[in-house]
């Protein structure tokens, strides 16, 4: 039990609140990998461009209850992230600390002159979206909030079976039979699975080929400043912090299309993916997602999320939508 005299709200250097809060992370609701420290740092290190980082902490004496990260610059704030970049964005917090957290953090940034605090990817299941609303108006903060995204998911039975039974009779059909095409396309058709610092390394190179080959958008993506350099970070941080599954679909060894995973909390999150369109014919962009599904549902996952974005392949997957929210703060 924690009492209100033990609680305090502190703004503390990143470092300092970083081993507690990856511990706090076993405690939280379905914590996103981009609220993980790991996943912050990296971004923090890229993307920072000299705005103000303040990690807002409730804490129970010493003992770690919710962290808040957020990027000030001048008038305004936003969570530590971006939305091109980090799909869900939010607070990490034991349930029920979220307004003990969330209340004198945005009275201190209120005090500090922010007039405007931008909190975008707020997944619908998010506590922070109600205890946004209950703490707002005494630090002087209108709210509104908006639909922002689509960011469908699958929950996974036990078996291969009851997940096919969940697809509508076409996408049943349309799948079975594409997998029958990839298993009599002759050679060795393996799916192979990258968790290792560096095996991803290594497998970036070809990664990022498949990325740009499958897609001008994601050729687009990469070719933004900085995108790789940080890739290549992340990927080595998130795999060293037990989070990365990278799954490569090959034909003969050779790499034909791959997926890249964040593995937490008993689900998969599907961050970006790419195929050679060469091997179009065999559908291994859709079967490499196919085959990741199965993986997952023998590993004992629960859900796979596919984030944001409404492309048909996450439908045919057995993809619900869930909608990711924009809320916005205003004095």
């Amino acid at each position: 039990m924690t009492s209100a005299a033990s609680l305090t709200v502190r703004d503390e250097p990143f470092d300092a609140v970083r081993d507690a809060w990856q511990a706090l992370l076993a405690s939280c609701r379905a914590p996103a990998p981009f609220v993980t420290p790991a996943w912050q740092r990296v971004w923090l290190d890229h993307f920072q461009d000299g705005r103000q980082a303040r990690i807002f902490s409730a804490r129970d004496g010493e003992r770690l209850l919710g962290v808040a990260p957020m990027l000030v610059d001048g008038e305004r704030a936003e969570f530590v992230g971006h939305y091109s970049i980090c799909d869900y964005m939010d607070i990490a917090c034991e349930p029920g600390a979220e307004r003990a957290l969330l209340g004198p953090a945005l009275e201190a940034l209120a005090r500090d002159g922010v007039r405007t605090v931008d909190l975008r990817g707020l997944h619908e299941a998010s506590a922070t979206r109600a205890a946004v609303r209950e703490t707002a108006p005494g630090a002087g903060y209108a709210v509104s909030e908006e639909p922002e995204a689509l960011s469908p998911a699958v929950d996974l039975p036990a078996t291969w079976e009851e997940y096919l039974g969940l697809l509508s009779k076409k996408d049943r059909h349309e799948l079975r039979r594409k997998l029958r095409r990839l298993e009599s396309a002759g050679g060795d058709v393996q799916l192979e699975v990258i968790t290792e610092a560096s095996d991803a390394a290594q497998a970036l190179d070809w990664f990022f080929e498949l990325m740009r080959a499958s897609s001008h958008h994601k050729e687009e993506f990469l070719e933004r400043p900085g995108m790789e350099a940080f890739f290549r970070e992340m990927t080595r941080v998130m795999a060293e912090a037990g989070m990365l599954r990278m799954y490569a679909l090959t034909f003969d060894a050779q790499p034909v299309a791959a997926v890249l995973n964040f593995d937490l909390g008993g689900r998969l999150y599907m961050y970006n993916s790419g195929y050679d369109p060469q091997y179009a014919h065999y559908a291994v962009g859709l079967m490499s997602k196919a085959l990741l599904v199965r993986d997952a549902i023998a590993c004992g996952r629960t859900q796979v999320d596919f984030l944001r974005g409404d492309e048909s392949y996450k439908y045919d997957l057995g993809g619900k939508d869930r909608t990711v929210y924009r809320m916005v703060l205003t004095r």
